[in-house]
């Protein structure tokens, strides 16, 4: 099973987006996925696959460090 967590969309450089999460940068294909600069996205296999509003997206990242906490 995979678990897509959300980041942040730092930069855009033409079909490739620098993608935040928590301080960790990773670069990932656009593909079909219409982002801007500030869009909090899903990222499965290196490819954009959602894009989530900024509420959705920090209800995600609060459950994430909670199971983290319990660990």
């Amino acid at each position: 099973m995979c678990v897509a967590a959300p980041g942040k969309i730092t930069e855009i450089n033409g079909s490739t987006a620098v993608v935040d999460y928590n301080g960790n940068k990773i670069h990932a294909d656009k593909g079909i996925v219409d982002v801007k600069i500030g869009d909090y996205v899903l990222v499965h296999a290196g490819l954009i696959i959602q894009v989530l509003s900024e509420d959705e997206a920090k209800n995600m990242i609060d459950i994430f460090n909670e199971l983290g906490e319990l660990s």
